[in-house]
């Protein structure tokens, strides 16, 4: 009997082997097994005999290979439950041959739902399994593998009877594709409920057409997290393989809905600024998935930026330039992706007002470089727009024509610019293009790079933040529908990194 292992988003295999023998009536679990999976035998026993299987009074040892990997989870009750019924003679010989399992077993010998099903099944597939036995609740999203047999069960007795071809197992199909086409494009609200704030939805299309983080900073009530919240909205449909990756991360970690086969929806995380630096980036004994790479492909929003503590910030440079998260623990090691869209909001200072032509700022000085001090240089240099957000005037609040574009209508451009980067053969978002790539997609002019160059001197920009200029101008090149990069997008690129002076 086998059954997959899941490290980090990787997998291996695990030869699960049953040993019966006489002596004092026993059942251990060995293998370097974790609690969970050391409790299976209790599952394990009162599975079997409430679903009516004889449990064989002699001593059970029942093996997870190799021996120096470390297994987690409840996913092992199902291939033990099922090679103890074999070994004990039970289920036929052969009916486990090219099988792989994986499942939760309740006390009443029902199968629940387990974590990384779609994973488990890839890797069933890649192995040459002949069939996967998984719980009724993870067929949907196991079935999205080609190559594989899905066998959804609902009790041991459901999954023996059909290994025994005594009864059918339970029928679903799921088609990434179709899936996709029919998803729906709903998500907090429509950008045409913002008011204002000009600058920052121009800034957010800039963001959503190439993938360009973005910092937002003004007193409280501006519309940050509104305008933030609306970003996935103008964000292109995912396509079958982003959503295929996206759905992997949110198996793995448990968060996939029950029933639900795939994740047809940009995903939008916004952790507290309470939150550690193994909750943002990852981490644990265990390496999983942290907020960055559950908002892999979609927005990751941190509300109140300088409110999170520096060490948890400063965790965000590697998988900022690198678009990805490694992790080392003493039990393990693992590699997640981590692309999101990275959106950031803040006061000017700890009351909020600093700057507010209505209220005045309590903050002494000190108090509000300290604050700002939290977004560090290096991190602050690694964003690539930066807006304010002042306060708004009656005018704005109080006129209907004072709402903007609707979502749909900026999609449509954000979605242009996109093919206009797959047309000219780049396959990364611009935000993610190399210092030689950036180069060789946007080729300034003359007047563009007399313009870079007054902004070096005048800005002091860093050598990183001379290459995000450039991606930017890309983008607004893109944007407008323009093949090469003039000086006017070179100017729209600096006003957005010249804004939000913090850190």
């Amino acid at each position: 009997m086998v059954s997959p292992a899941i490290l980090g988003l990787d997998t291996v295999t695990v030869e699960v082997e049953v040993d019966l023998r006489g002596g004092m009536p026993g059942f251990s679990v060995v293998g370097l097994a974790d609690t969970a999976v050391r409790e299976a035998r209790e599952r394990v026993r009162s599975g079997i005999v409430n679903q009516a299987f004889d449990l064989p009074r002699l001593r059970i040892i029942a093996n997870l290979a190799p021996a120096d990997l470390r297994k987690a989870g409840p996913q092992y009750d199902l291939p033990v439950a099922l090679a103890l019924l074999s070994a004990s003679g039970q289920l036929r010989p052969g009916a486990l041959a090219g099988t792989g399992a994986a499942g939760e077993l309740a006390l009443d010998g029902s199968l629940r739902p387990v974590a990384g099903a779609l994973v488990m099944a890839e890797h069933a597939a890649h192995r040459g399994w002949r069939q996967m036995v998984v719980p009724e609740g993870n067929a949907a999203e196991a079935s999205l593998v080609p190559g594989i047999r899905v066998v959804g069960a609902r009790t041991l007795r459901h999954a023996v009877d059909i290994l025994e071809q005594r009864d059918e197992p339970v029928v679903v199909r799921a088609d990434a594709a179709e899936l996709l086409e029919h998803q729906a494009l709903a998500c907090a609200g429509d950008l045409s409920d913002v008011r204002g704030q000009g600058d920052a939805r121009r800034a957010l299309e800039i963001a959503a057409a190439g993938g360009h983080s973005l910092l937002m900073l003004g007193p409280p009530g501006g519309g940050k997290t509104m305008l933030a919240r609306r970003l996935p909205g103008i964000m292109p449909r995912l396509e079958v393989e982003e959503a295929i990756a996206i759905t992997r991360i949110h198996s793995v970690s448990g968060l996939l809905p029950a029933g639900q086969a795939l994740i047809t929806r940009r995903p939008f995380r916004a952790p507290h600024h309470t939150i550690s630096a193994a909750g943002l980036v990852g981490g644990g004994g265990i390496p999983r998935p942290g907020e960055m790479t559950l908002a892999h492909l979609g927005v990751l929003f941190l509300d109140e930026v300088c409110a999170f503590l520096p060490v948890v910030l400063n965790a965000l440079r590697q998988p900022l330039e690198e678009g990805c998260v490694h992790i080392t623990r003493a039990r393990g090691a693992a590699r997640f992706p981590a692309e999101p869209l990275l959106v950031c909001a803040g006061n000017p200072c700890p009351c909020g007002h600093a700057g507010d032509p209505i209220r005045a700022c309590i903050c002494a000085p000190a108090s509000i470089d300290a604050y700002r001090g939290r977004l560090s240089g290096p991190i602050a240099d690694r964003i690539d727009l930066r807006v304010d957000l002042p306060r708004l005037d009656r005018a704005e609040m109080m006129d209907d024509a004072a709402a903007g574009e609707p979502s749909v209508v900026v999609r449509r451009r954000v979605e242009a610019a996109r093919t206009a980067r797959r047309d000219r053969g780049q396959h990364l978002p611009n935000a993610r293009l190399g210092p030689q790539a950036t180069r060789e997609a946007a080729t300034l002019n003359r007047e563009g790079r007399a313009l870079l160059g007054s902004a070096i001197d005048r800005l002091g920009l860093t050598a990183r933040g001379c290459d995000r200029v450039i991606r930017v101008a890309r983008t607004v090149a893109d944007l407008a529908g323009s093949a090469g990069v003039e000086s006017v997008h070179v100017a729209e690129a600096l006003r957005y990194r010249s804004a939000g002076a913090v850190g």
